[in-house]
């Protein structure tokens, strides 16, 4: 009989935390993995703040239920005026998505410093701004949850994308220190690892990837260019809604896992990466580029 009352009461606490209404600040919700995830939570029933710093692609959020917040991380301004409106309106975040990146591709030899300098100014110290302005409220709340997408690169590597994934490995590690402060608060960190993903992020890393190829020592690992149709990875993709599940499946998890990997590839490279040593994971990681490569050609 005592068995069954727990039971019950876990059941009945489970379903309590799946229907509690939350408020969310998602940044980066134009496109991609945001738009699915804003779309998935305001469908849901929480409260969604969106932020972008492509203000016109960003205002579908207002005629759905959510709010559409102009907001480039990498601008103080817009990461405090963003906060103040809600709190102004909600009075408090119970979730941060640190959502909003980009990826600076090609080979490390080739990519210019203000473009290095960019990728971080997104990706990590952008990230780093909108939590360090969210904390001091779910502290007071003494609870919440921030989840930040991450990378399948975030723990494995590969040529070309190495600025892209040097930010990546930081925002893990930055990711585990900041759950252990945060313990004692009642406030979550999770890492969502995304793999191959069908979004506007490709293009970007194609746009870079085209401005250094000219001229490139290193033209064995850039290939032709590539398109969607010619390469095997980018006709592989998942759909971001594979992301924004699972988003929504740590929101509603009591006791969420401190890594989530979802999406094409993300799993397989994580798990390799983990049985094979360095030199082993290197010949792999050469040998699948050079596939790729001659695939694209």
């Amino acid at each position: 009989m005592f068995n069954r009352i727990v039971l019950i009461l876990i059941i009945t606490g489970f379903i309590y935390a799946q229907d509690e209404q939350k408020v969310v600040l998602i940044t980066g919700t134009a496109y991609g993995i945001g738009k699915s995830t804003a779309e998935l939570l305001i469908e849901k029933g929480h409260i969604v703040y969106g932020g972008d710093i492509l203000v016109e692609e960003n205002l579908y959020l207002n005629d759905i239920g959510g709010t559409a917040l102009e907001m480039d991380v990498t601008n103080q301004e817009h990461i405090d005026k963003a906060i103040n409106q809600i709190i102004s309106e909600q009075g408090r975040v119970d979730v941060l998505v640190n959502n909003a990146g980009l990826g600076v591709y090609g080979a490390i030899e080739d990519v210019s410093m203000e473009d290095i300098y960019y990728q971080y100014d997104v990706n990590l110290f952008g990230l780093a701004r909108v939590t360090k302005a969210v904390l001091p409220y779910m502290r007071e709340e003494e609870s919440g949850l921030i989840i930040n997408i991450s990378s399948v690169l975030g723990e494995t590597y590969g040529p070309l994308a190495g600025w892209y994934l040097s930010t990546k490995h930081a925002l893990e590690g930055w990711s585990d220190a900041l759950r252990v402060e945060l313990k004692e608060f009642d406030i979550d960190v999770v890492v969502v690892q995304p793999g191959a993903i069908n979004t506007n992020f490709s293009n970007v890393t194609k746009t870079y990837i085209d401005k250094y190829r000219e001229n490139s020592a290193y033209q064995h690992l850039y290939g032709e260019p590539i398109t969607d149709t010619g390469n095997e990875v980018l006709s592989n993709q998942s759909d971001p809604i594979v992301i924004a599940k699972v988003i929504n499946k740590a929101m509603n998890a009591r006791n969420p896992k401190t890594r989530y990997a979802a999406g094409a590839y993300s799993k397989i490279g994580i798990f390799l990466r983990k049985i094979m040593t360095d030199k082993m994971f290197d010949r792999f990681i050469l040998f699948i580029s050079d596939s790729t490569v001659r695939y694209s050609t």
